[in-house]
């Protein structure tokens, strides 16, 4: 009599046990449901845009000035010959490539700007969202200028001035997006994704949803 009560109450505890388990986590056809952690995660759509309008606020402010200051033909030097201030109109993309694709290239900044906005619209990760604000405050700055300046919409010529030893001359939208894109490529290799989450974070949880469903499965077998 003993025995029998003795073994009812460790299947009584056992069930009590996964009740509490189910209770805890919603229960699908494959076990239990982990709970979806990126959903939680603010949206960081605020600090991209922040991000992208100081940058091309910088951006816009120091091409005026360079403009009404610095004379062409005469650079300005600040450290010996390495570090010159040279006025130059760029029709290329950063860093003077690709000069007689103009259009072509207001067309690709164009897709970049639309591409960012759509993407930071559910962005979650700050690091994502400041390497996006980077590049989109750079591509909105030269695409200013690709549709403003002489010598006509979509063939705008790009205002450099910053000239640093063998390095083709830039301006701070270039030094933006430069800066942006290797932020993406770092982020994309230690497994950081635009929502915030981890790539070993979603693969521990994916087993560990395994390791409840086979528990679950055993202990309605038992």
């Amino acid at each position: 009599m003993s025995a029998r009560s003795t073994g009812s109450a460790r299947v009584n505890a056992r069930y009590a046990g996964s009740a509490r388990v189910s209770a805890a986590r919603p229960v699908g056809d494959n076990g239990p449901v982990t709970e979806d952690r990126t959903a939680t995660r603010p949206l960081r759509t605020r600090r991209l845009l922040t991000v992208a309008a100081v940058v091309l606020a910088a951006d816009l402010l120091t091409k005026i000035a360079a403009v009404a200051f610095i004379e062409p033909g005469r650079p300005v030097s600040i450290v010996g010959d390495t570090v010159e201030l040279v006025l130059y109109r760029n029709p290329g993309a950063a860093f003077s490539i690709a000069t007689g694709m103009t259009w072509v290239l207001t067309l690709v900044a164009v897709a970049v700007v639309i591409g960012v906005i759509k993407i930071g619209r559910t962005l979650r990760s700050p690091w994502w969202a400041l390497g996006l604000g980077l590049i989109l405050g750079g591509a909105l700055g030269n695409l200013i200028d690709r549709f403003f300046r002489s010598p006509g919409p979509l063939q705008g010529h790009v205002v450099d001035f910053v000239s640093v030893g063998w390095w083709p001359v830039f301006n701070v939208a270039d030094s933006s997006i430069v800066c942006g894109a290797v932020l993406l490529v770092a982020l994309s290799l230690f497994g950081v994704e635009p929502d915030g989450s981890r790539r070993r974070d979603e693969a521990d949880t994916e087993s560990e949803a395994e390791a409840g469903g086979r528990s679950g499965q055993s202990g309605a077998t038992a």
